[in-house]
């Protein structure tokens, strides 16, 4: 997809633990599979570094045998739910500018483009910052 490798969600730590990153209260990643191969996935987690009630979408990706199957919808739904069961009041995210398709699906689902970063996630090269209300 020509995502930067500095600056984005490549150079994260917890990209080598992920099991210990989202095992904890408030945190959850979701893995789709088609019974024998990873196709996707993304996350919930609070917002780094930032002093409100607002948790961040993370780390969705699917790979392209995946996608326009409805399946990033469902991940959505799923993503969303559990971050509103779990209390947050706003859902933050970090995306690329030319990621046509990502951001059509976040703007379906209600995301509103921001006009600056939230928190501190280390993702300088990501420059679309988007926020929906839960």
């Amino acid at each position: 997809m020509g995502v930067p490798k500095v600056g984005t969600a490549y150079e994260d730590k917890s990209l080598d633990c992920m099991y210990e990153t989202y095992d904890m209260p408030k945190k959850v990643y979701f893995v789709v599979t088609d019974g024998k191969n990873i196709l996707g996935g993304a996350g919930i987690s609070p917002l780094d570094k930032y002093n409100g009630n607002i948790c961040e979408l993370q780390k969705m990706y699917f790979r392209p045998e995946a996608r326009g199957k409805g399946i990033g919808s469902k991940m959505m739904a799923k993503c969303l739910g559990f971050a509103k069961d779990n209390g947050f009041e706003k859902c933050y995210l970090e995306t690329m500018p030319y990621m046509d398709d990502a951001r059509k699906l976040y703007r379906k689902v209600g995301f509103e483009t921001i006009d600056a970063p939230m928190g501190d996630t280390g993702h300088y090269s990501c420059t679309v910052w988007m926020l929906k209300d839960l």
